[in-house]
């Protein structure tokens, strides 16, 4: 074999090795906000509107993403429930350094927020949409979240739960309730006139 022959074999084996990975695409995800502290106490039977916060696609494809709740397997504070959250929008697709704002909604049951401090990952994670159905990539991001949930009754739930559909459907259910009570108070006023009249 020809000695001059040997360092161009060896570097076009090298090249043949080196080039499947700069060949191959790269799927990857990145959050724009670290961590999200909501500073007043949340009551629950309330329903709530948390700070957004921003995915991004790192990586050099497109690809589907899709948000959702995870936790510390060991974490000291409680873990809120998936139920408990809402994100808009939960799923979405970004092609390469492109990014989407993501809405956070939190609504507490009446029953089952229980006091105390709670602790949870925002996560995003890039998935793959095959013939054989959705599976997730091995790669995540995630802003971390903490709130506190105050101590409240069960009478005080339902109290908050009532003021926060007041204040979502307002003012129309104040139109209503105005126009039930001068119909109450017609019919009692109505009622009290004939009471008079019979008694002359």
């Amino acid at each position: 074999m020809n000695s001059r022959a040997t360092p161009f074999i060896l570097l076009s084996l090298l090249v043949l090795i080196i080039f499947p990975v700069f060949a191959t695409a790269k799927i990857g995800v990145g959050v724009g906000t670290g961590s999200i502290k909501v500073g007043e106490p949340l009551k629950a039977g309330k329903a709530y509107t948390l700070p957004s916060f921003v995915v991004l696609n790192t990586g050099d494809e497109s690809s589907e993403y899709a948000v959702r709740i995870a936790h510390r397997e060991d974490q000291p504070e409680m873990k809120p429930d998936e139920a408990w959250f809402r994100f808009e929008p939960s799923s979405f697709n970004l092609g390469p350094g492109e990014s989407q704002l993501v809405h956070v909604f939190l609504d507490l049951p009446i029953r089952g927020a229980l006091p105390g401090e709670y602790f949870a990952f925002l996560q995003a994670r890039p998935i793959i949409v095959a013939e054989a159905g959705v599976a997730s990539v091995g790669v995540a991001a995630a802003s971390q979240l903490r709130f506190t949930v105050k101590p409240s009754n069960i009478f005080q739930a339902l109290y908050y739960r009532f003021s926060d559909w007041y204040s979502h459907f307002h003012p129309w259910n104040t139109i209503v309730l105005v126009i039930a009570f001068v119909a109450l108070l017609l019919a009692f006023l109505r009622r009290k006139f004939k009471i008079q009249i019979a008694r002359k």
